[in-house]
């Protein structure tokens, strides 16, 4: 489908320098931006691109000022925020590629669980008892549902991910291939010194709106009552939320990170890659902690900034680590005034 300059300046609230009927059917990168293209410039070390790009309409912010005249074939369209800009066009774009309805077959839906209008069911996609699905939810091949779960409104669970039994999902979730929600929490109680023996999980995982799960990840049931993960929550790929673990409103969380046990971390929070959090302790609003973090006691003060493993305050971290760096030369210092006093 193509786009004129006229109507996407329209959808923004942008004016048109150039040509207003030039149509796009495509995006790329200012760098690679070829005829028939929509691309933005937001980040100014880009900003040599907009003079040789063969993008065919550049969205740019209305503060830029051109030091050059860019090519005859480029149209701009000057809006407030050209990278917010960007990023609504990109949403509608995906909308529309991702839109999907009806059941393929072969896939099974329990009878008496109910779906809405249109939704969307993969080939091989099974959906168990008493389960509710929303309006306009997708269900991607090989996705699985357990009984008695229920799934809101315009929700998309790609392929491959699995929900056990009981879980609830909001309304405008996405979650990515292969995530696993409700698997059992890592309960086991040392029996008789010799082996561990398995402490059933019987809660369940709730996921408010909003939210969005990258693949691969593992988000386990409670043994009582429920993991819960706020409205807004963003996680990124392969990562780990253990049982009875609740995540704030819009708190984010980078990959290859894990939450153990009943740890409750705050709104607004900022965890960067490869951080680990220990079970049983709080992290307030608005923390932020460093990748490849360990956190191993709760963090009181909101909008901390931690680092390091055991994790602590970053001003200390920062001055620590030019001590630690120093070793070396501070060990030769030494040596030197022992064979001095000798």
């Amino acid at each position: 489908m193509e786009f004129s300059a006229t109507q996407i300046a329209s959808l923004l609230g942008g004016t048109v320098e150039g040509n207003e009927n030039i149509t796009v059917s495509n995006l790329s990168k200012i760098e690679d931006g070829m005829p028939g293209t929509l691309s933005f410039l937001a980040n100014p070390k880009y900003t040599n691109y907009i003079y040789d790009t063969n993008a065919s309409i550049v969205i740019v912010n209305k503060s830029l000022t051109l030091e050059k005249p860019i090519k005859s074939t480029c149209t701009l369209i000057r809006v407030d925020d050209s990278y917010a800009s960007f990023a609504t066009l990109l949403e509608m774009y995906n909308e529309f590629k991702g839109t999907k309805t009806g059941i393929e077959q072969p896939s099974f839906i329990s009878e008496n669980s109910q779906y809405g209008e249109g939704c969307y069911f993969g080939a091989f996609s099974y959906v168990g008892k008493n389960v509710k699905i929303g309006h306009n939810t997708k269900i991607y091949p090989h996705v699985y549902i357990g009984d008695n779960c229920t799934i809101g409104d315009n929700t998309t669970l790609f392929s491959g991910v699995k929900v056990y039994h009981e879980c609830k999902i909001g309304h405008n979730v996405v979650v990515h291939a292969n995530t696993v929600l409700g698997s059992d929490g890592f309960g086991f109680a040392p029996r008789d010194g010799k082996e561990f023996a398995k402490v059933p999980q019987i809660g369940n995982v709730v996921i408010e709106d909003n939210i969005e799960i990258g693949a691969n990840c593992c988000i386990d049931r409670a043994t009582l009552g429920s993991t819960i993960l706020r409205q807004g929550v963003k996680l990124d790929n392969l990562v780990q939320i253990a049982h009875n673990v609740e995540i704030g409103e819009n708190t984010v969380i980078a990959g290859l990170s894990g939450v153990a046990g009943s740890s409750k971390i705050g709104k607004n929070c900022m965890i960067a890659a490869q951080v680990g959090v220990a079970g049983h302790i709080r992290i307030a609003d608005g923390v932020k902690i460093a990748g490849q973090a360990g956190v191993a006691s709760s963090i009181e003060k909101e909008n901390e900034i931690v680092q390091g493993s055991p994790a602590f305050s970053l001003g200390e971290f920062r001055r620590s680590y030019v001590l630690f760096k120093n070793l070396p030369k501070l060990n030769d210092r030494i040596k030197d005034v022992e064979n001095k006093l000798k």
